[in-house]
């Protein structure tokens, strides 16, 4: 079954349209509280599509993914039983959601950093902090250093890389998709 080659095609294709530095940003707020897609997957073909501007999709990706994960903050601080018990049941994460609360209890914000260097569920951690009254000042220090982390990364090799990486992409979108899946897998089976 073919999946992710064709949505990169597709995405590819967005990348040159008049709003879609607009569309990024969108994606990379609502990703940090609620949706489930990753901002990689629209960030990576936007910088081949125009590598000159690697830098500055990184940085609005950073900016708007903070943004969204203050919001998602918000929402675990003043709306978890209307908003943020329905997003954590939506998912499953209800039972992640507890333990999560035994780890903020020993890391804290180092969990933050964690959650926005990695494929793990970014929103699960801004909801949470903001359920558990994480102080807001470090929760964004570590968001900015978590997400600036992985899309200045993901930028930089696509950066390096240009050209070359570009026919690697359209040859493996589908085994890359798939090894990403499973990593995210991975990652929720290690955190149950």
């Amino acid at each position: 079954m073919k999946i992710f080659g064709p949505l990169y095609c597709k995405v590819m294709q967005w990348c040159n349209h008049p709003q879609a530095e607009k569309i990024l940003g969108g994606v990379s707020f609502i990703e940090s509280s609620f949706f489930p897609i990753p901002t990689s997957l629209m960030l990576a073909p936007m910088v081949l599509a125009t590598r000159d501007r690697a830098w500055w999709l990184a940085s609005l990706a950073t900016i708007t993914s903070v943004l969204g994960g203050i919001f998602g903050y918000l929402i675990g601080y003043f709306l978890f039983d209307q908003l943020g018990q329905p997003i954590l049941e939506i998912y499953g994460l209800q039972e992640k959601f507890i333990t999560m609360k035994d780890w903020f209890d020993q890391y804290g914000v180092w969990l933050v950093l964690l959650a926005g260097l990695t494929p793990l569920p970014y929103k699960l951690f801004t909801i949470t902090s903001g359920v558990l009254g994480l102080a807001l000042l470090p929760f964004i220090l570590a968001s900015i250093a978590g997400r600036a982390s992985q899309f200045f990364l993901v930028a930089g090799v696509l950066w390096w890389g240009g050209e070359k990486i570009q026919p690697v992409l359209n040859q493996w979108a589908e085994w890359i998709g798939w090894g990403v899946l499973a990593l995210a897998l991975a990652a929720y089976l290690l955190l149950r």
